[in-house]
């Protein structure tokens, strides 16, 4: 970009005018301007408006500007957050960055509505950023202040977040659908997601198990049972620590992979002509949505399946098997403000009978899943199916 005449000013590829300049210690950043008087004008009045902050006058502040601040923030206190809300907050600034706060509207947010909703994104996910920008706002009329005490906005604005219709409904699977899906993925694939079945954890908590969080516990009189006590920093909001507790299943998978790798429990290995399992290197898997679990359950035919939808046929499951509200929120890491990180035997009983009591088909017969009738119903009227794709998935 080249410099222009006026200090501050610079013009863009696009043709237009940004500014970034310092007066007496504060930044001025502007984006979008078409002509050059226009950016010099609004450097003018900004000068102007420090020079006048003793007598009660706001300096403009910018989206782009605001953002920084909220991200610089939020990684002092290393939010657990931190790096999915830059991630969000990337094509806001792109698009309406440049827009001082008091600009800020419902009205001025939607270009960048429209742009996301073009790219095909979930409501969920817009709104997630729209959610950001309104504590942003927050942020500034309330907390962030500049030296002469006044707040960096006035008030904040009141963005009206959009209606999720096109939202996924859980698509729980059957028992003869589990069997279908175990069939057509790989031997390493098919341990996680039947452990995942029988413990009802997040993909990542499953990808990121390590052995030096195993405890041997007895549980039972000779039932010695595997117990994973999940460090906070890797359970969804960093509050407090979680267990896992394993059934029968699950400890039948743990002890299959004892003895593969020195630290991660969930690993894989890829043959080569010639070569035995036991000679080659195992490594640690990132993901269960990878692209032998995309051709899997496409061939299950089960497409429209997530892998977090094995996480709510745990919950359907312990439902059908009339477990315990509590037990169930204990299971899941479902927050409860009645639940503690304290775990006595009895209460790690509960759990593992209840998991018990899932690992194999009950005496009911499955012949209805209303979310799968509905998510089959979704797929006919909008014509595709979806999957969440990874731009790091790995072949398997």
């Amino acid at each position: 970009m080249a410099r222009t005449k006026q200090t501050g000013i610079r013009t863009e590829k696009d043709g237009s005018y940004r500014v970034d300049a310092k007066y007496r210690g504060q930044r001025l950043f502007k984006r979008g301007f078409s002509l050059y008087q226009e950016a010099e004008q609004w450097l003018m009045e900004a000068k102007i408006g420090i020079s006048r902050l003793d007598s009660e006058q706001r300096i403009p502040v910018t989206l782009d500007q605001a953002a920084a601040r909220y991200v610089k923030e939020k990684g002092k206190i290393n939010s657990p957050s931190l790096k999915n809300d830059i991630s969000m907050l990337k094509p806001a600034i792109a698009v309406i960055g440049s827009l001082t706060l008091d600009e800020i509207n419902n009205e001025t947010v939607k270009p960048f509505i429209d742009f996301r909703l073009k790219q095909r994104l979930k409501k969920k996910t817009i709104n997630y950023t729209i959610g950001l920008i309104r504590t942003i706002c927050n942020l500034a009329a309330d907390e962030w202040r500049f030296e002469n005490g006044l707040t960096w906005l006035e008030k904040a604005p009141k963005i009206t977040l959009l209606d999720e219709d096109d939202k996924r409904p859980p698509r729980p699977i059957t028992w003869n659908e589990q069997e279908k899906i175990l069939q057509q993925l790989p031997e390493h694939l098919r341990n996680m997601v039947l452990f995942d079945l029988n413990t009802g954890l997040r993909e990542d908590v499953v990808c990121s198990l390590r052995w030096d969080w195993e405890l041997k516990i007895n549980l039972h009189p000779n039932l010695p049972v595997s117990v994973f006590v999940i460090p906070r920093v890797n359970v969804k909001g960093r509050k407090s620590e979680r267990i896992v507790v394993c059934n029968s299943v699950a400890q039948s998978i743990v002890e299959s992979q004892r003895g593969l790798h020195a630290e991660a429990v969930f690993t894989y290995w890829r043959p080569r002509k010639g070569e035995d399992k036991v000679d080659l290197k195992h490594q640690p898997v990132n993901f269960i949505n990878n692209t032998a679990w995309q051709k899997g359950v496409k061939r299950a035919g089960v497409e429209d399946l997530h892998v977090h939808d094995l996480r709510h046929t745990v919950g359907m499951r312990l439902r059908l098997t009339e477990v315990g509200e509590r037990t169930q929120d204990v299971i899941l890491w479902h927050s409860n403000k009645s639940m503690n990180s304290h775990y006595a035997i009895a209460q790690l009983r509960e759990i593992y009978d209840a998991l018990e009591g899932i690992a194999r088909p009950g005496h009911e017969e499955e012949t209805l899943n209303l979310h799968a009738m509905i998510r089959q119903a979704q797929i006919r009227a909008v014509g595709k199916v979806t999957q969440k794709s990874r731009s790091n998935k790995k072949a398997a």
